[in-house]
């Protein structure tokens, strides 16, 4: 077992760097630019049981710090990427992970139990952002009931296969939010999907984004990521934790293993550089050298925190 390998959310990763599900596309797009093999795990672009053409154009737009969003989770659907993508990829030597979004709880067991059946696939992730049709349009992700009902479903049909539900960060109480996909059976949480925001252009009075909000990513996040990570790390040590928010170099992954995260996912940065993931799987031991860190393990989750104040009344 190497120094940065590491058991996550039931599966062994030859590193803790992953890519980030929408800014990677199927992986193949990256191709030209590193060996796939290098990566400690991928994550597909989000996959519905049909075709989606995602929303109106523009749907990206930049920001101070990062951008926005609203590509509308655009996709060909199971059945094209099981077919066309996933036997392009070498998820023998790298984990492929298939991100689900779906909008009723029926249709993300179908999803799981389509992906759950296929070998070239390591582990579910579960989008919980994505509204309930069935129940008014408010995300699945807001309401910690839904999410546990959202892990029962996709659990009780992915196989052997370990169950990850990505967290969205606009709700009030994350723990609780991380405490329901638990309890709905989820071997890990990815933390965090985007902060709702939105862009406006003063000379055109318009908003940026044809959608008007979208989610924002990038360094602009990353204090929300960390603080999130954190807290369920606190609430709950034994539930794994990836941490996605803002990682652009290989300190910044290191401060989310610090704060209690098994890995991470690499996001935005791929958009600026596309040898990004690489370039970080890549130079993590040289920065773990720089830093006195002999292992992960070590680091996992030793952040020093002052000590309580005593009241002296």
């Amino acid at each position: 077992m190497s120094r940065v390998s590491v058991d996550f959310g039931g599966l062994q990763l030859k590193n803790p760097v992953l890519t980030a599900s929408g800014t990677f596309g199927f992986g193949v797009e990256f191709m030209d630019y590193g060996d796939l093999r290098e990566l400690g795990g991928l994550v597909a672009k989000g996959l519905s049981l049909r075709p989606r053409e995602g929303n109106p154009s523009p749907r990206i737009c930049e920001t101070a710090c990062g951008m926005l969003n609203a590509i509308g989770i655009q996709n060909p659907g199971v059945e094209v990427f099981l077919r066309d993508y996933l036997p392009r990829l070498p998820w023998r030597e790298t984990a492929v992970v298939a991100n689900l979004y779906a909008c009723t709880v029926e249709e993300f067991g179908e999803l799981a139990a389509l992906l759950g059946a296929e070998e070239g696939v390591a582990a579910l992730e579960v989008n919980v952002s994505c509204p309930n049709v069935s129940e008014g349009g408010a995300a699945f992700g807001q309401d910690p009931t839904m999410i546990r009902k959202v892990s029962e479903s996709v659990k009780s049909r992915a196989g052997d296969k370990p169950v990850w539900v990505k967290l969205s960060p606009n709700v009030s109480d994350i723990a609780a939010c991380a405490g329901a996909a638990a309890e709905g059976g989820a071997d890990a949480v990815s933390l965090i999907n985007t902060i709702t925001g939105m862009a406006v252009d003063v000379r055109t009075r318009r908003p940026r984004l044809a959608n008007v909000v979208g989610g924002l990513s990038g360094p602009a996040i990353k204090p929300v990521a960390l603080r999130m990570v954190h807290q369920v790390r606190q609430a709950l040590p034994d539930l794994p934790v990836v941490g996605i928010g803002g990682i652009a170099t290989c300190e910044d992954v290191l401060e989310f293993i610090l704060a209690g995260a098994s890995a991470v996912q690499v996001g935005t940065v791929n958009f600026m550089r596309p040898d990004a993931s690489f370039l970080l799987a890549r130079g993590l031991e040289e920065e773990m050298d720089r830093l006195g860190v002999s292992n992960l393990e070590e680091l996992r989750g030793s952040l020093r925190l002052p000590a309580p104040k005593i009241s002296r009344r």
